[in-house]
C-alpha cells in the first residue's frame, strides 16, 4: 500500500472518528434535552389537568346548589298542592303536581313501625319499597341538634360504572300540616342543561384526543391510595371524591401498584418523580406531580415514549447521511492532497534509491524552501557524507581484516586454551591450545555445551557465573576440568565477561592454562620444605630438651657424689621433667593426627565459657574482657576442645602483653559465609619484622615460652578450613583475626 493511500487513510479514519464522536455527543444531548422537554411538557399538562380538576370541581357544586335551591321550591310547592293526609293523596294528584313543578318522579312516605314506607308514587314500583336514603337520614337526624329541619337533601352517590355520568338529586320535606313526607326526585332526563354545563370528567378524554401521546391521566389522593387499594373511580369530580377516594378522576389502565404507590408518596414528599418503564408491552414514561388545592392530590401522567423515539431515530438518520456525505468528500479530497504533497517525497524516493545502489554523485534539483525542501538538501548533504565515509569504511574495514587475522594467529598460536561460552552455556568459539587440551574438535565443541566442569564443581561454577552477570571481576582461580577421555587435569581458569555495546553481558570468555607441572614442581617444593622443618623442629626439640636433662644429670650427679636426697633439687628436677613433657606434648599435636569428632557449636557460647575460665587470671593482671557478639548466626562444625585450646592460647598471650593492664576486645560476627572472630589487645605490639616469624617452631619473645602454642593453633584453625592472622602496632596493640567456615544446615547432595 503506498503512502498517498496511506496518507488519504489516515485522514479519513480522522474526520471518521470525529464524526463519530459528533454523533454520539450529539445523540447524547439530543436525548438529554428530549427528556428535559418531555418532563417539563408532563409537569405543564399535571398543572393544566389540576387547573381543569378545580374548575370542573367548582362546577359541579355550584349545579348541586342550584339543583337543591330548584327542589326546594318544587318541594314546597307540592305541599300547597297535595291533601294533607296521606289517605286522600291519589297517584294522578301526584303526576299532574309532578308535572306542574319539573319533577321527574313525586312520592309520598308514611311512618309505618320503626321505618318510612313510600305509599304513593308517580311510580308504581317503588310504592310499598322502603326510602334507604331516608333511613340514612333519620340515623344522622337522631344525632342532629336540630329537630326543627323540614327539607333534606340527600347525598348524592358517585357513579362507578364507568359509563356516562347520572346527573341526579333527592329530597325530602315534611311540615306540621300534613301526615307523611314528601319525596321528590330529579334525574339527567330533566337536568339536560345542568349535566351540559357539569360535563363530569369530559375535559380529560378531550386532552388526550387533542394529544396522541397522553395514554393516561390519573388522579390519586396521597392518604388514601396503596398498592393493595380497591379501584374505584366515580365519574363526577367533587371536593368530596378528592378527599375520600384513593383515584378520584381519570383511568388506572397502564397500572403497577407497588411501584406507583411508592412514587405518589415520593411525590407527597414534594419530589417531581419521572419513571420510564414498560406496561402492556408499551414503552411508556410516568410522572407524579403534587397538586396542594383544592385538596392535596397527585396527577399522574402517562405518555408514550415510541413519537418521541421516532423523532429521535428520524434525527439520528439525517446526522448519518450528512455524516457520510461529508466522509465521502474528506476521502476524495484527502486523495487529492496526498497526491501533490507527495509529489516532491517521489524525488527524493528516487535519490535514496540511487545512494542505496552505491551511487552517491547524483543530486536532487532542490527548489522549495519548506520542509520537504530541507528534507532534499539533507539527502543531498548525506549522499555526499556517505560516498566520503564510504571511502574511510573501505579503508577500515581492511584494517579490520589484518588485526582480526593478528588476532587469530596469536589465539591460535598461544598455549592457553581459549574459549567463549554464552549465556545458556553453549560453546560459540574455541583455539586450537583448547582442542589440545581437552581433546574436542572444533566441529564437536561450537554449539555444544560440554562437560568441562566435574559434578562436584558444579555449584562452584554457577556462582563463578553469577558474580561475572553482577559486574564483579574475578581473579584466576585453580581448579579442576575434565577432558574428553574423563580425566581429571588441575588447571588455572581467566574468566572474563564480553558486553555488547550497551554494556549487556553476552558472552564469557575462559582461558584455561595446564597446572600439572607446576603442582609437581610445587609438591617437590612442598616435600623439601616440610624435611627443612622436620630438621627445624628436630634441631629445636633437641636444643630445647637438652637443656633441662643437662639440669637433671646435674643434680643426679651432685646427689649421687653426695648420697644425701635434697628436697629442693628434687622440686627443680621435677620442673624441668614437667618442661620437657609440655615440650613433648606440644610437638606431637604438631606432629601427629589427632582423633577429632567435630560437632556443631556456637562460637559465642565457646568464647564465653574461655572468657569465664580466664576471667579471674585476668583481674589479677588487671585486664578487663570487653565482648560484642552479634545477634546473627554464628553456629561452627568444629572440635570445641581444640577451638578452646586457640582461644586460650589467644587470650594467655593477650593479657601477657599488658603487663600494666587494660582492655581486650572479643567480637565475633556473621560476614558471608564466615564467622569472623576478633581479640584485640592494649599491649606492647610485636615489631613487624617478628610478626613474619610467628608460628615457627620454637620461636618466642617470652623468657617461659615454648614457641610452639601459635603454631599449634595456626594447625588447629587450619584443620577447620579456617583463616588465622595477626596485625600488631607496636605501643598500640595486637589484633588476631579468625575466621571459621558458617555452618550450612542444607543437606549435601549425593553426587
Amino acid at each position: 500500500m503506498s503512502v498517498k493511500i496511506k496518507l488519504s487513510l489516515m485522514i479519513s479514519m480522522i474526520v471518521f472518528v470525529l464524526l463519530l464522536l459528533n454523533l454520539i455527543l450529539n445523540e447524547y444531548s439530543t436525548r438529554v434535552n428530549l427528556r428535559s422537554d418531555v418532563e417539563r411538557n408532563m409537569v405543564a399538562i399535571s398543572r393544566q389537568v389540576a387547573a381543569d380538576v378545580t374548575q370542573n370541581t367548582s362546577e359541579n357544586e355550584f349545579v348541586q346548589s342550584v339543583l337543591i335551591d330548584k327542589l326546594s321550591l318544587a318541594s314546597y310547592s307540592a305541599s300547597q298542592q297535595l291533601p294533607a293526609s296521606a289517605a286522600e293523596v291519589t297517584r294522578p294528584q301526584l303526576e299532574m303536581v309532578a308535572s306542574r313543578v319539573g319533577l321527574s318522579r313525586l312520592s309520598v312516605m308514611q311512618k309505618q313501625g320503626d321505618e318510612y314506607v313510600i305509599v304513593r308514587s308517580t311510580d308504581t314500583r317503588e310504592e310499598g319499597t322502603i326510602s334507604l336514603t331516608w333511613r340514612q337520614r333519620s340515623l344522622i337526624r337522631e344525632d342532629a341538634s336540630d329537630q326543627h329541619d323540614q327539607f333534606w337533601a340527600a347525598p348524592d352517590t358517585p357513579n362507578f360504572s364507568g359509563t356516562a355520568a347520572l346527573l341526579a338529586q333527592e329530597t325530602f320535606y315534611t311540615d306540621d300540616g300534613h301526615d307523611y313526607v314528601i319525596r321528590c326526585y330529579l334525574d339527567s332526563e330533566r337536568l339536560n342543561d345542568y349535566q351540559k354545563m357539569a360535563h363530569t370528567t369530559s375535559f380529560l378524554e378531550n386532552m388526550k384526543a387533542s394529544n396522541p401521546t397522553i395514554l393516561e391521566i390519573t388522579g390519586f389522593n396521597p392518604n388514601l391510595f396503596r398498592a393493595d387499594t380497591e379501584i374505584r373511580i366515580p365519574s363526577i369530580i367533587r371536593s368530596k371524591e378528592l378527599a375520600e377516594h384513593p383515584i378520584p378522576f381519570g383511568t388506572y389502565e397502564y397500572r403497577s401498584a407497588e411501584q406507583d404507590a411508592s412514587d405518589v408518596q415520593a411525590a407527597l414528599q414534594g419530589k417531581r418523580v419521572f419513571r420510564y418503564t414498560s406496561v402492556h408491552h408499551r414503552s411508556i414514561i410516568k410522572s407524579f406531580v403534587l397538586i396542594q388545592q383544592p385538596n392535596p392530590y397527585v396527577v399522574g401522567l402517562v405518555l408514550d415514549k415510541k413519537p418521541l423515539m421516532r423523532l429521535m431515530d428520524e434525527q439520528r438518520s439525517n446526522q448519518l447521511c450528512i455524516s457520510a456525505v461529508l466522509l465521502c468528500i474528506v476521502v476524495i479530497c484527502s486523495y487529492g492532497l496526498s497526491n501533490i504533497l507527495l509529489r516532491p517525497v517521489r524525488t527524493i524516493l528516487w535519490k535514496v534509491n540511487e545512494v542505496s545502489v552505491g551511487r552517491f554523485d547524483s543530486s536532487i534539483d532542490v527548489r522549495r524552501k519548506d520542509e520537504l525542501g530541507q528534507l532534499a538538501q539533507r539527502v543531498n548533504a548525506m549522499s555526499k557524507n556517505l560516498g566520503i565515509y564510504m571511502t574511510k569504511l573501505r579503508a577500515a574495514f581492511e584494517e579490520n581484516r589484518s588485526m582480526k587475522e593478528y588476532l587469530e594467529s596469536f589465539i591460535n598460536h598461544t598455549t592457553d586454551a581459549i574459549h567463549v561460552v554464552d549465556l545458556d552455556g553453549r560453546i560459540t568459539q574455541v583455539n586450537r591450545a583448547f582442542e589440545e587440551m581437552f581433546g574436542y574438535t572444533t566441529e564437536e565443541a561450537v554449539g555444544q555445551a560440554l562437560p568441562l566442569v566435574p559434578e562436584a564443581l558444579k555449584d562452584e561454577e554457577q556462582q563463578t557465573v553469577e558474580q561475572l552477570k553482577s559486574g564483579k571481576p574475578l581473579p584466576a582461580r585453580e581448579t579442576t576440568r575434565v577432558t574428553k577421555r574423563g580425566k581429571r587435569i588441575a588447571v588455572s581458569v581467566t574468566t572474563s565477561p564480553i558486553h555488547d555495546r550497551h554494556g549487556h553481558l553476552r558472552a564469557i570468555a575462559s582461558i584455561t592454562r595446564d597446572m600439572t607441572s607446576r603442582n609437581e614442581m610445587d609438591e617437590l617444593l612442598r616435600r623439601s620444605e616440610k624435611l627443612t622443618t622436620v630438621g627445624q623442629l628436630a634441631a629445636g626439640v633437641a636444643h630445647e630438651i637438652r637443656n633441662p636433662l643437662t639440669t637433671l644429670r646435674g643434680f643426679l650427679q651432685l646427689q649421687q657424689e653426695t648420697r644425701k636426697l635434697n628436697e629442693r633439687h628434687v622440686d627443680l628436677m621435677l620442673s624441668e621433667l614437667d618442661r620437657i613433657n609440655l615440650i613433648v606434648g606440644e610437638f606431637l599435636i604438631l606432629a601427629k593426627p589427632q582423633a577429632t569428632r567435630f560437632e556443631v557449636k556456637d562460637v559465642r557460647f565457646t568464647l564465653g565459657d574461655v572468657i569465664s575460665l580466664l576471667d579471674s587470671q585476668a583481674h589479677l593482671c588487671n585486664v578487663i574482657f570487653v565482648t560484642d557478639f552479634g545477634q546473627d548466626d554464628c553456629r561452627i562444625s568444629c572440635e570445641e576442645n581444640q577451638l578452646k585450646q586457640v582461644f586460650i592460647n589467644v587470650l594467655k598471650n593477650a593479657i601477657e602483653a599488658m603487663p600494666q593492664g587494660g582492655e581486650v576486645s572479643v567480637t565475633a560476627r556473621h560476614e558471608g559465609k564466615f564467622v569472623r572472630v576478633s581479640i584485640t589487645d592494649q599491649g606492647i605490639g610485636i615489631p613487624e619484622e617478628k610478626i613474619a616469624r610467628l608460628g615457627d617452631p620454637f620461636f618466642t619473645d617470652k623468657d617461659a615460652g615454648t614457641g610452639l602454642g601459635i603454631m599449634v593453633s595456626q594447625r588447629i584453625i587450619q584443620s577447620h578450613q579456617g583463616h588465622f592472622e595477626i596485625k600488631s602496632k607496636v605501643n598500640v596493640g595486637t589484633t588476631v583475626l579468625i575466621s571459621l567456615p558458617l555452618y550450612n544446615d542444607e543437606p549435601k547432595s549425593n553426587s
